[in-house]
């Protein structure tokens, strides 16, 4: 038996946070179309059950009615696999309950534990609003002599906390015969032991959507033969977001820098999402032209931009001995009870100033 579990695909997220209204846009459909690419590739495979983990949708102010629509046509027009839906903190209505005839294949969590069975393997899942109690844990009970897979939406945890899902304690599942638990929430896979018995996964989202969900995107294929799980994980974006520090040092010239950001970006695909941050320290001569790098890098990628997070050493002893007003106003700044970071932050821009450049410059 084959199982997809999937999770926090963010249907119709805003996507505008970097990208022009022209490629959000765009990339809105590349995520609808991730989901209907992944049910094709379960029709192709014989995969039998997708097992989605929450957050299919996401937050309601973005989510279009004629989305939520592909979406339950793509699950009625497979009428062969069964489709398993918990909401996730983003899922705020129950779309498919409203529904006047939802389709007969979709099966859905409630907040009660409730499982569904299938050639063996018992799917058990249950939807979270809030803080999840130990009473909660305690409900949960499963045949010792059954494939169990557990699914839940939330941050794991094993103290209490603060964020925006509950917080899930994985000692208080162990050694509850779990084979494998198909979390939510976490937009990176990790997949680690349990106990003995079983493992935990979060199957990570199936496209990223920013430079905080950068890396491989996809879902995770489960494959039972009635006494124990196999999983892999199945890369699956469309387009990948990478996030590389670049580090610069001393006295570098417009080439120089250049050349080192295409030569760290070389091998990743023109159709990806790239962040450069510029990192390391380097003099006060070396002229960091944000607006330049951008204009030479950005046909080259689907988007790129660049940040400057670089530290600016500045030669004191270049000043020293010499009358002028530079001088003048190094002494007077070193002499200021402040931290030598804020010291040279004022120097830089003293010094820029006295020289008539630009402070962003």
């Amino acid at each position: 038996m084959k199982i997809i579990h999937c999770a926090d695909l963010h249907l119709d997220s805003k996507m505008e946070s970097n990208l022009s209204k022209e490629k959000a846009d765009e990339r809105k459909k590349e995520l609808l179309q991730s989901f209907m690419n992944m049910v094709e590739y379960a029709a192709k495979n014989e995969v039998q059950v997708i097992l989605i983990a929450g957050d299919l949708f996401d937050t309601s102010s973005t989510q279009a009615i004629r989305i939520k629509k592909q979406v339950a046509y793509e699950i009625e027009n497979n009428s062969q696999i069964t489709f398993l839906y918990l909401r996730g903190n983003h899922d705020k209505d129950d779309y498919f309950a409203s529904m006047e005839n939802p389709p007969k294949n979709l099966k859905c969590f409630t907040d009660e534990w409730t499982t569904y069975k299938k050639d063996g393997v018992a799917i058990t899942g249950r939807e979270f609003t809030n803080r999840i109690t130990d009473s909660t844990y305690d409900e949960l009970n499963l045949s010792p002599n059954e494939i169990n897979i557990v699914t839940m939406h939330g941050q794991i945890s094993n103290s209490d906390g603060k964020d925006d899902a509950p917080l899930i304690n994985l000692k208080k599942l162990a050694n509850k015969n779990i084979d494998y638990l198909a979390f939510g929430h976490i937009h990176s896979y990790q997949y680690e032991k349990l106990d003995s018995r079983g493992a935990w996964c979060y199957s990570g989202c199936l496209e990223g959507r920013g430079f905080d969900e950068c890396g491989e995107k996809g879902f995770v294929l489960l494959e039972t033969d009635g006494k124990k799980i196999k999983h892999t994980f199945i890369p699956f974006g469309k387009r990948q977001c990478h996030c590389i520090e670049v580090e610069l040092k001393g006295v570098m010239s417009y080439s120089e820098i250049l050349n080192k950001i295409i030569d760290e970006t070389s091998s990743i695909p023109k159709d990806d999402l790239v962040k450069v941050v510029l990192v390391g320290e380097i003099s006060e001569d070396t002229a960091i032209d944000i607006v330049g790098f951008t204009q030479q890098l950005d046909q080259k990628f689907y988007f790129f931009k660049i940040e400057d997070k670089t530290q600016t050493e500045i030669d004191y002893r270049k000043y020293e001995g010499e009358v002028s007003l530079k001088s003048e106003f190094i002494n007077y700044v070193k002499l200021q009870n402040i931290s030598d970071d804020e010291k040279n932050k004022i120097i830089l821009t003293g010094l820029k100033a006295l020289a008539g450049k630009e402070i962003g410059e």
